[in-house]
């Protein structure tokens, strides 16, 4: 189980970085948004075109791979939104199954379905250089290829929550909760450190 623990830090230290890189992009694209519109109504006053078609696709593109990029990174941090009335009562225990079986049952199934019935189209994509139809537009394989990234991203971390609620279920990792507003409590597994073992686990006593 240690090794899989430091399997599952290494994870998490990846998508940590990954979301930290995405969120310089949040700038940018607030910065190409807003010279979209000022560009737009500048350019009829002085009669000159300022923004094109390049610029309105490259908003949405990077606002695409924010979103992309950003599901793992989230998940890593528990912060899907949780529509239940249930999951905020139960022990952490409990919780901690309902995240293991949710993870095993629907997260990483679906997640390789959308990489299955999405590698076609993305390789099509890519054998024909597929481009934007409108007029200067942007090429559409990059963008298409973040939907494979994405959820592969995705299935890298559900794997290393797996591993953590496994850690806790076996009692080599505890669990922090963080107490929200409402009924919904966030439980998050530990950092996962060589010290993070309890002191009475084997493994713990053999480093």
């Amino acid at each position: 189980m240690q090794v899989l623990l430091r399997i599952s830090r290494g994870i998490d230290t990846f998508i940590e970085w990954v979301g930290i890189l995405t969120y310089w992009l949040v700038p940018v694209v607030i910065m190409v948004g807003v010279w979209n519109v000022v560009g737009r109504y500048v350019g009829r006053a002085v009669g000159q075109n300022l923004t094109s078609n390049r610029l309105i696709e490259l908003q949405w593109y990077i606002f695409s791979i924010i979103f992309l990029l950003g599901t793992a990174y989230v998940l890593k941090h528990n912060g899907h939104v949780r529509v239940d009335v249930l999951y905020g009562q139960w022990s952490l225990r409990r919780r901690a199954i309902v995240n293991l079986l949710g993870t095993c049952l629907f997260l990483i199934p679906f997640s390789l379905l959308v990489i299955n019935f999405s590698w076609n189209s993305v390789l099509f994509s890519w054998q024909i250089q597929e481009q934007s139809p409108d007029p200067s537009g942007l090429a559409r394989y990059p963008i298409k290829t973040f939907i494979l990234i994405s959820f592969g991203l995705l299935i890298i971390q559900g794997i290393s929550e797996i591993i953590k609620n496994v850690a806790y279920l076996r009692g080599d990792i505890d669990m922090v909760e963080e107490e929200v507003s409402g009924p919904e409590a966030v439980t998050i597994p530990a950092q996962i450190k060589d010290h993070d073992l309890r002191p009475d686990d084997p493994m713990h006593q053999q480093t």
